[in-house]
């Protein structure tokens, strides 16, 4: 809530106030030292939302902007006077990339998952990784529900005899997904969403999870995964 962090000034340990976005990091340690003549730079990746670059520019901080995933050999490159990096699902920080970053403090992931992270080697570097858990969770919930509801009355099928010049005015086979069971293997942020669009549109909600999960609604866990493609009309997978 200030303008000041603490930093390490010098190897005898005394502290100092440093500025924000004047400090940098420790290649062997990740201990953070004052540089008063180094503002925070920026590195983003894999074409980031120009709205990130506002914000760091807003606080003072140089950013550099890739709009296209980087290669090992371009970041290892890019990230050894950078401070964060910025990446989506793309750009691959491996153990390599950091330690090539010297001076790197964090790396932010766009994205739901941190699996584009060598996360031990970060861990030991003390370079902290942050990522966005519900960026796209409800979006991704929505196209799951839409594409049961096209599965349920055959859409792609129609669809490729319209193309044809095939006009089938049937209902064979088609459904109402109201009372149907729909199994969700994974219930996480996606998963859980899923469960409660489903449930509003009258469906029965089965899960599967390795971890205990609450349920949310009248959602039902199931004892094996066996369980839950018995009882299925419909399988999301969120693994």
């Amino acid at each position: 809530g200030t303008d000041f962090d603490r930093g390490m000034a010098s190897a005898s340990g005394s502290l100092s106030p440093v500025p924000l976005g004047s400090v940098g990091a420790s290649s062997s340690r990740g201990q953070l030292f004052t540089r008063t003549t180094d503002p925070i730079r920026v590195l983003l990746c894999d074409g980031v939302h120009p709205r990130a670059i506002e914000l760091f520019e807003a606080e003072g901080f140089t950013v550099r902007v890739s709009k296209k995933a980087m290669t090992e050999a371009e970041l290892i490159e890019a990230v050894q006077d950078v401070h964060i990096v910025g990446v989506r699902s793309k750009t691959q920080i491996t153990r390599e990339v950091l330690r090539a970053g010297r001076r790197l403090l964090a790396v932010g992931c766009f994205c739901i998952g941190t699996d584009q992270v060598d996360l031990d080697e970060a861990q030991r570097r003390a370079v902290a990784v942050f990522n966005s858990p519900f960026a796209n969770t409800r979006s991704v919930a929505e196209l799951i529900i839409a594409e049961v509801i096209m599965l349920a009355r055959k859409a792609s099928m129609r669809s490729e005899q319209m193309h044809r010049g095939e006009w089938q005015k049937v209902a064979t086979a088609c459904y109402e997904v109201r009372a149907k069971t729909l199994g969700i293997v994974g219930f996480g942020h996606v998963g859980s969403q899923v469960s409660v669009l489903a449930e509003a549109l009258g469906m029965r909600v089965i899960y599967f999870d390795v971890v205990p999960k609450l349920a949310i609604g009248n959602a039902q866990r199931v004892g094996s995964l066996e369980d839950l493609l018995r009882e299925s009309d419909f399988v999301t997978l969120h693994v």
